[in-house]
């Protein structure tokens, strides 16, 4: 069995360090912060305090990797999760990860005694996926998914996106724009595709100019936005690659007097609570069931913690339109 002595030695520093790396990482500098985490996925060293979680008796805690704050999906999917797992005597140990320190959010979810995690910032091709397999430690990603297919719950994301163009032009928009965010991700990986699909589908002549990707920040929104009304053939309707995108698109074209939906119809995709509002009224894609991904989520890695098990669970939730203020019909051109 692989030890933090081994650990220690391959990555060439003291095994203090290496406790240290695994408990209280943002005390260590970041080159040796690195060699440490490299060293530790070549061996797939499991740290003690999980391995005797494995055989010993269970901590009643669940870690939570959810994705940032700014976004109010991670708002109403963090507070179902931990509201759930209170229910059932849980305690949840919550980390607000972005994708550029994900590696040390990795190793400090495992690096205590868990049994079980619970995680929406998965990469599509993350090696941490198999890592976890491998641990035997029941886990399911919620909104992302990997590569593999397995361990997850979502909503049809290549669908949602299919949607969010059809919904346009029903209401007979020919110019529409994408902004979405990193393709590293399944979520808009695959609404994206399905964006591209709908275009192709019927008929719609949106080039390169058309379409954005960005890092989902209100600033790089705004940046988007900018570049599309810039544009001489500028867009009458956007397809966001989630609501938290839509959101700052709303508001930044808002704050440029743009008005919406007489100039510039918006769609967004995920049905957060915040869309409902009556002050915002969001036209979305969400789920038909209109469930919480997290609820769904936690309720499956709880059965699977109390079960002893870790099945694939793979959960794909059908999805709807769900029209409301920010869009509107224009007369044919």
């Amino acid at each position: 069995m692989v030890s933090s002595k081994d650990v220690a030695k391959l990555a060439g520093v003291s095994q203090t360090t290496v406790s240290r790396v695994l408990n209280a990482p943002d005390r260590v500098k970041k080159p040796t912060l690195d060699k440490v985490l490299n060293a530790i996925r070549e061996l797939n060293y499991v740290p003690d305090a999980n391995a005797r979680s494995l055989v010993g008796q269970n901590s009643n805690t669940i870690a939570l990797l959810s994705g940032p704050l700014h976004n109010p999906f991670f708002v109403d999917t963090t507070t179902a999760i931990v509201n759930y797992a209170n229910e059932f005597g849980y305690k949840v140990n919550v980390q607000f990860v972005n994708d550029e320190n994900l590696n040390e959010a990795y190793e400090t979810a495992i690096g205590t005694k868990i049994d079980g995690v619970i995680l929406s910032c998965i990469l599509f091709d993350d090696p941490f996926f198999d890592r976890m397999k491998k641990m035997n430690i029941p886990f399911i990603t919620y909104n992302r998914k990997h590569k593999n297919n397995d361990h997850f719950v979502e909503i049809d994301n290549f669908e949602a996106g299919y949607l969010s163009v059809k919904h346009l032009v029903d209401l007979n928009h020919k110019k529409i724009s994408w902004v979405g965010g990193p393709l590293s991700v399944s979520t808009f990986k695959h609404r994206y595709e399905g964006f591209l699909q709908a275009c192709e589908d019927f008929q719609l002549d949106i080039d390169g100019a058309h379409i954005l990707q960005t890092d989902t920040s209100k600033e790089s929104c705004e940046a988007a936005l900018m570049t599309l009304l810039d544009l001489k053939n500028k867009p009458t309707a956007i397809c966001s690659g989630s609501d938290s995108i839509a959101l700052n698109l709303l508001n930044s074209a808002t704050t440029n007097g743009v008005k919406i939906p007489e100039e510039l119809s918006i769609v967004g995709i995920d049905n957060v609570e915040m869309s409902q509002h009556g002050m915002i009224q969001l036209s979305t894609i969400g789920s038909v069931s209109e469930r919480n991904l997290g609820l769904l989520a936690i309720e499956q890695l709880i059965k699977n913690i109390e079960n002893k098990n870790n099945p694939c669970i793979n959960i794909t939730e059908s999805v709807k339109v769900f029209e409301r203020g920010t869009t509107k019909r224009i007369e044919q051109s």
